[in-house]
């Protein structure tokens, strides 16, 4: 995958992208007036469970809870490195939290729990199956309590449609995809990535080729999630059909985590679509759309289903899920942001977010910091920072000699200025003694081409 802008910007060409980045969300910057970020953290209460109960415990509980509230919101001005919109608001929805809401059983048969949000449910996956070119009468799927829970179902489908096939996914794919190996004991083949973050396709073919007497169920991903890297769905198409792989000799699990919600939104994007033959699609909800409740949306095929499925009597529905209870809210949690935001909405979003992204990206390389950002992403991938507290305290996510930052509704540019300055300052103190320590080199990692080490500078210009 490219990567998107010019590999380092002449000034000119920064300043251009920079005020370009800003220009939409400048608005939010003049609304700050003191921000979290100018303060240390608070001390938060160490909660309790105290053996006495009753009326004179309130005032302790709601000094407990303030206390929280303060840190949670002081952290939100630094949670940089993980996929979560913390831009929302469901104040209208707070008085559904004085009900239990359990949408157990088949989405599509209902139960004989009568406190449940089917309907809003149901709502939710029109509009994806919409999005994703499948028919009504063609998919079935549900709200799940994770992304995790999204992909074990929709591996779960590939092993029962296929009992002896192998799975096949890179090395940069979520972790779930193991687990799901694991828990369901299929034989797994782990592939390499490229420089980009998505499977390397020769050495997938190879090991395609390697077990051709296996069926194959495929995970790919859209949006790997360290690098943002996205899996080709139609060469792996290309490569089954070579490796002589019918339609009914192998399955694919797309996982779109993140990028589900973003790459319908982006002109010239790689296009989910069901009208290809893949096996099943899941995005998590509490990412790019936002919710406070974790929850992903699983779509299969509904000629697939009934191999999951079995009658339940005790709730008057059948069991096609993962897991038993589902939590009911998170259903109407999603119908209200989608019709809030609408198709409009979502795309001026990942406009913003992408924006910021090349800003950000723009910015570390200002300071001569090495840093990659692929084309369609949000991710701006970089040099580990040397000092872990400093990751704590910008809650970035690190893996190897690499860190990034997942560019959000809820960052700002001041969050980001605020970041690039406090990352140079600690790095020249860091990285001080010259003789000893130096940045480290994270060209085979990267690119040469975005590494910033003292070999690889040479072969730029910022």
């Amino acid at each position: 995958m490219e990567n998107a802008g010019l590999p380092f910007p002449a000034g000119e060409q920064v300043l251009t992208l920079m005020a370009n980045a800003i220009e939409p969300i400048q608005k939010e910057e003049k609304q700050m007036e003191k921000s979290p970020l100018e303060i240390n953290e608070p001390q938060m209460i160490k909660p309790t469970i105290s053996e006495f109960s009753g009326k004179d415990t309130d005032a302790h509980l709601e000094n407990v809870i303030a206390s929280f509230l303060d840190t949670i919101t002081h952290r939100r001005y630094r949670c940089l490195g993980y996929p979560v919109n913390q831009d929302f608001n469901y104040d209208a929805l707070v008085q559904l939290l004085r009900f239990f809401l359990n949408n157990m059983g088949d989405p599509f048969i209902g139960s004989s729990f009568s406190l449940n949000s089917h309907p809003f449910e149901l709502c939710v996956l029109d509009w994806f199956a919409k999005l994703w070119d499948i028919k009504n009468n063609e998919y079935w799927g549900y709200v799940t309590n994770c992304g995790t829970e999204g992909n074990l179902h929709g591996i779960l489908v590939g092993r029962e449609l296929l009992p002896d096939g192998i799975i096949y996914t890179s090395r940069d794919s979520h972790y779930s995809v193991l687990k799901a190996a694991r828990l369901f004991r299929i034989k797994c083949v782990v592939v390499g990535t490229l420089i980009s973050g998505e499977i390397d396709y020769n050495e997938l073919k190879a090991s395609i080729l390697e077990n051709k007497d296996k069926p194959a169920i495929i995970n790919l991903t859209l949006g790997t999630t360290i690098k943002g890297g996205i899996d080709d769905v139609d060469l792996v198409l290309q490569i089954l059909e070579e490796c002589g792989f019918s339609e009914d000799r192998f399955y694919i699990h797309c996982d779109a985590a993140l990028f589900g919600l973003m790459l319908p939104f982006i002109n010239g994007a790689p296009k989910i679509t069901f009208k290809k033959p893949i096996g099943s699609v899941t995005v998590s909800c509490h990412k790019f759309l936002g919710c406070p409740i974790p929850c992903s949306i699983i779509i299969t095929r509904l000629k697939y289903v009934d191999l999951l499925s079995k009658e339940v009597e005790y709730i008057s529905s059948r069991d096609t899920t993962i897991s038993g209870s589902r939590g009911g809210h998170a259903s109407i949690f999603l119908w209200y942001a989608l019709n809030k935001k609408g198709f409009n909405g979502l795309q001026k979003e990942v406009e913003e977010c992408n924006k910021k992204a090349i800003y950000l990206r723009n910015c570390l390389r200002g300071q001569g910091i090495g840093s990659m950002l692929n084309k369609f992403s949000n991710i701006v991938v970089f040099e580990r920072p040397l000092d872990d507290a400093f990751s704590l305290k910008w809650s970035l996510s690190n893996e190897g000699n690499l860190s990034h930052v997942i560019v959000m509704q809820h960052i700002s540019v001041k969050m980001l200025d605020s970041f690039v300055s406090e990352f140079a300052k600690n790095r020249s103190i860091w990285y001080k003694d010259s003789s000893s320590k130096k940045p480290p080199c994270i060209g085979e990692e990267i690119g040469a081409k975005n590494c910033a080490c003292l070999v690889h500078k040479k072969l730029i210009s910022f």
